[in-house]
């Protein structure tokens, strides 16, 4: 299917199941923790409702809606530009039955869906706090990798308000921000069970987090084996090439 594309916006072929995806390359593009936290959701239920906090372009949803049997996901954004290409990918990638992009603040959706009304919650939230860190001076990029329109707790507040009684959530996040997370976690009732760190290499300390939390479940956290991108000589590790489908 054709679609139309805006100035400085490209179509990046996500090697994987012939999905494509809409980006501009003057914005914020994603990046391997989306593709990660896809394959850490992979084992969703079947005929989940699921709900993507922060969709962006719609990557972590286009990739769920080819490594699960998900019933159908919505993808929540907040920067109208964005939304709008994450809709044509939902149609360039016919995907209108799964995929359906809402454009709004999470903060709103409360006066869009009732109370525990997903199976699943997925998100890749802005890790750094507002005012931290480098501050890109493009409102979109700034918007995307700080909390400047919702913080770690308004992510944490919703997912539980929107998650049904023993509702999954995933989430990846900065190491930094983990005594935070799980705090935050239980205090709004979902309680950590499997946590993965990802490292960049063997060398470096962590980068990344995979968190997963049930609703109302029991206490029981379990921490995966460790998750290395790159080996020595710089090439991906064979369970970054598995999760991209590079072999099998």
């Amino acid at each position: 299917m054709n679609v139309e594309l805006k100035e400085n916006e490209r179509i990046d072929d996500l090697e994987f199941k012939d999905f494509r995806l809409i980006q501009n390359k003057d914005g914020f593009c994603f990046g391997i923790d989306a593709v990660l936290l896809s394959d850490f959701a992979k084992n969703i239920k079947n005929d989940s409702k699921v709900i993507d906090l922060g969709t962006g372009t719609g990557i972590i949803s286009i990739l769920l809606c080819g490594k699960t049997k998900l019933k159908n996901i919505v993808g929540v954004e907040v920067q109208k530009d964005v939304y709008d290409m994450a809709c044509r990918s939902v149609k360039l990638n016919k995907l209108e039955d799964k995929f359906q992009v809402i454009n709004a603040n999470i903060l709103d959706l409360k006066n869009i869906f009732i109370q525990d009304c997903f199976d699943v919650v997925v998100t890749n939230p802005p890790y750094k706090k507002q005012n931290t860190g480098i501050c890109n001076d493009d409102e979109k990029k700034l918007i995307s990798r700080h909390e400047v329109l919702a913080d770690l707790e308004d992510f944490i507040k919703v997912a539980s308000r929107l998650l049904k009684d023993r509702g999954e959530f995933y989430m990846i996040h900065r190491p930094e921000r983990i005594v935070d997370i799980l705090s935050l976690l239980r205090n709004y009732n979902i309680e950590p069970k499997e946590l993965r760190l990802v490292f960049s290499n063997e060398k470096n300390p962590p980068k990344m987090v995979l968190i997963r939390g049930v609703k109302n479940g029991g206490e029981f956290l379990k921490f995966r084996e460790n998750l290395y991108i790159y080996n020595e000589d710089g090439s991906y590790t064979d369970e970054v090439l598995r999760i991209y489908g590079k072999i099998k």
